[in-house]
């Protein structure tokens, strides 16, 4: 038997508030893709069932960012919604009223523990994306599907976002956030080569390759 004593806090756990300002995005993107293998090629190039195999609770993001992502959940996602967070953990940041306000919130990740120990989901299925991109979930399922620093890890990730895309309830919506820190052996090339506002630029061009998504604001 094994139980595990895990420090938490969420965004709820700060009094201060964050205010968001809308990004202009001005790349423009070509028609074809104008990626090659190497963007996608990292580092450590080993399964990532290895690398993942033993639980990480942490959190890869300060208290601050974790306040105002939880803030914009709050503020964007409506009561009542189906929710899938992919490349999910112990933690979803989601405000903590969202496990009895939200029709269903499932998750995807690497690692059975941490998705085991994440309070709320109300499913999982733990999954390599890098191995197969497919969502095992049936065409409009959800309302939002939610990626919390992750994103820069994906190797096929046009191909994960056509999924999103499948899964999502016509009018849903997917939000994704990154960060500056991630596990740079893991992170594909070209992320590692970027700033934070080319990122920016990057997940928009996913999405507009991917399809069937409207402009990201």
């Amino acid at each position: 038997q094994m139980g595990f004593l895990l420090k938490r806090y969420t965004g709820d756990s700060t009094p201060f508030t964050f205010q968001t300002k809308p990004v202009r995005l001005v790349r423009e993107w070509p028609e074809e893709m104008p990626f090659a293998k190497e963007d996608f090629s990292r580092t450590d190039e080993s399964n990532d069932s290895g690398f993942y195999s033993v639980p990480r609770f942490v959190y890869h993001i300060d208290e601050g960012a974790v306040a105002a992502l939880t803030q914009y959940y709050r503020q964007n996602i409506k009561p009542g919604s189906s929710i899938l967070d992919i490349c999910s953990s112990w933690v979803s940041h989601y405000p903590l009223e969202f496990k009895e306000k939200m029709g269903r919130i499932s998750g995807t990740g690497m690692n059975f523990f941490e998705l085991s120990a994440n309070e709320q989901l109300t499913d999982f299925k733990d999954k390599n994306l890098n191995i197969d991109p497919t969502l095992p979930y049936e065409d409009n399922t959800f309302d939002v599907v939610t990626c919390v620093v992750s994103i820069d890890y994906l190797i096929k990730p046009i191909q994960v976002l056509k999924e999103v895309n499948r899964v999502l309830k016509p009018g849903g919506k997917v939000i994704i956030s990154q960060s500056n820190r991630c596990f740079p052996t893991k992170a594909i090339q070209m992320w590692l080569e970027m700033n934070d506002r080319q990122h920016l630029e990057l997940i928009n061009g996913y999405l507009q390759y991917a399809g069937g998504f409207k402009e990201g604001k």
